[in-house]
């Protein structure tokens, strides 16, 4: 039963009014609907916010390595250490290595430049900063409400944006409705702000319908893959940020490491891998699971005998995992980030800075800005026009001078990663941001993979189940569930495609890009072929519904509450 015929059985839907209606309850959102809220209070007025995060909590499904540059929370919550926010650990020390498949070199951090010193930044966890925040908008009044994921947009019958619909409850997996069944509801906003994070299921439609991203750079993503360790105290080294480029990956991927030494001998280890590579037999995981056994790398994680006078060294232990996209085209795939009715704010639009690693202060900084500008436009009177103040106060901003200064930065890598260190090098450290060249990308993520007859099959070593793991094991960690009955969030336009396309001409790339086990091959009886698709394992990182070479996969909102619940993420 499709949407219509269910609104004509079970409508109308409940429908709620708000000055501003804010999807998605990450660092984005939550500052929107914060700062929203302070400037009412500054002048003495009331305005009406609520935040939809589909997650069963906010933070939930918040994922990143993290390292936080503070100056945007400032701007934020001058008093925030005052008030409690979680940035703990300090960075002390930063390390630059280029690996090979048995050692390694360290850059001298004299020659590093300045977009790789993290001086005055915190090792945080993303996930409970966002809790954290959470508290702080409750505490202004914003409503806030978990488990109802945005999962259509709504508009007037001029085009303009009114606001979301939640997510139907109780249907079936043969997408009738259950006994438990229960109709969305509508929430309607003079202005509504999305925040989604990186491929968000509704700004894609946004973007697509308002061609707001006519003129601009295809969009580029990665894929980072993150675990949570803990370590004997004799190796943890709090403070210490380091960053690798090079092996497992070879010089014509884009990615690179972190480990990240948190509080309590908690260490972030993980991965990114950007989304253009081009062999479909390469698995983001494995290559993360191959990382870990990096000399310099598994040394923090191995036990040890006792040395002369020293306890011996426990061997670490694994607590969490987890998997997320990353919008990293920077400035010049920046989308047109208004449109009547609304605005696009955070990794939502894509503002995190790729050669800083580093998205937060950003999504903090732009959700304040459109939060003044939704506010100006209330206060005058006006709604579901475009916020044209929002972008206009992005160009004078702080952030848009940062992120101008990093424009050509991911579009270096397609040139390899020796040519890309060096121009980086001379862009950031010599030139200091002020280039007077562009580099333009040209084509999206999922085109550059190649038939699988034109390259080379990789061989990934078992898991030991010690320092590597399998995905289902690394699932598990992740605290994903999905209700077993709804219908797969993962849809096809052609169910045919898979095995006729994407298994017999690029060897099924799905089964490897997927980070949780998603995907996988299996025969009939009669021997031939078809994709399974394991929906509940779905950690909702978004990577199949950028990567698909046929783009034939499309990710739309489970039930709310369904997916991970990071925990120190």
């Amino acid at each position: 039963m499709n949407q219509e015929q269910l609104l004509a059985q079970h409508g109308p839907r409940e429908a709620m009014e708000y000055d501003v209606v804010v999807v998605g309850g990450g660092p984005a959102g939550l500052s929107t609907a914060i700062h929203l809220k302070q400037l009412a209070a500054e002048h003495g007025s009331e305005i009406s916010v609520v935040v939809l995060e589909k997650g069963s909590e906010p933070g939930a499904h918040i994922l990143s390595g993290a390292i936080m540059d503070p100056r945007a929370l400032y701007e934020l919550l001058p008093n925030w250490k005052e008030l409690g926010a979680p940035l703990n650990q300090p960075v002390t020390q930063d390390v630059f290595l280029f690996t090979s498949e048995t050692g390694a070199t360290r850059t001298p951090n004299f020659l590093l430049p300045k977009n790789f010193h993290n001086h005055g930044n915190y090792i945080v966890s993303l996930a409970n900063f966002t809790r954290w925040l959470a508290q702080q908008a409750e505490g202004l009044g914003v409503e806030i409400f978990p488990g109802f994921p945005a999962a259509e947009v709504l508009y007037n019958d001029n085009g303009s944006v009114k606001g979301v619909a939640t997510g139907n409850l109780g249907i079936g997996k043969d997408g009738e409705p259950t006994a438990d069944f229960q109709l969305g509801m509508e929430l309607h906003a003079k202005y509504t702000i999305f925040a989604e994070g990186s491929r968000g299921h509704l700004g894609r439609q946004l973007i697509s319908r308002f061609k707001l991203d006519d003129g601009k750079d295809p969009q580029s993503y990665s894929m980072g893959i993150k675990e949570l360790w803990e370590i004997d105290p004799a190796r943890h080294e709090p403070g210490l940020a380091l960053h690798s480029a090079g092996w497992p990956l070879d010089n014509d991927t884009y990615g690179g490491s972190f480990l990240y030494h948190m509080e309590n001998n908690q260490v972030a280890v993980g991965l990114v891998v950007g989304l253009d590579y081009k062999n479909p037999y390469l698995s983001p995981f494995e290559e993360f699971q191959r990382f870990k056994t990096h000399p310099n790398i598994r040394w923090y994680f191995e036990g040890a005998a006792a040395a002369a006078g020293q306890p011996p060294v426990k061997p670490a232990r694994r607590i969490a995992y987890g998997a997320r996209s990353l919008t990293v085209g920077g400035l010049l795939s920046l989308p047109k980030t208004v449109f009547p009715g609304g605005a696009l704010v955070g990794c939502e639009a894509g503002y995190l800075n790729a050669s800083r690693i580093k998205g937060s202060h950003a999504a903090i900084k732009t959700g304040m800005l459109a939060a003044q500008a939704a506010f100006e436009a209330i206060g005058a009177g006006r709604q579901h026009d475009e916020l044209t103040a929002y972008p206009t106060l992005f160009e004078k901003s702080w952030l848009h001078e940062e992120l101008n200064k990093a424009r050509n930065f991911k579009q270096w890598f397609k040139k390899g990663l020796p040519v890309a260190t060096v121009m980086t090098g001379i862009e950031q450290f010599v030139l200091k941001g002020r280039m007077p060249w562009t580099i333009h990308r040209e084509k999206p993520d999922h085109v550059y993979l190649k038939p699988a007859a034109e390259c080379k099959p990789i061989v990934y070593p078992k898991p030991d189940n010690k320092l590597t793991f399998d995905r289902l094991t690394s699932v598990f960690i992740s605290n994903t569930n999905h209700a077993e009955q709804q219908p797969a969030h993962l849809t096809l336009k052609d169910a045919s495609v898979p095995v006729n396309v994407n298994l017999a001409k690029y060897a099924g790339p799905e089964s490897r890009y997927c980070p949780a086990g998603v995907y996988e091959f299996v025969k009939n009886p009669d021997n031939t072929d078809r994709l399974q698709i394991n929906a509940q394992n779905c950690v909702h990182c978004k990577t199949c519904d950028i990567k698909d070479p046929t783009q034939n996969i499309v990710w739309v909102t489970p039930e709310g509450g369904g997916g991970p619940t990071y925990v120190n993420m």
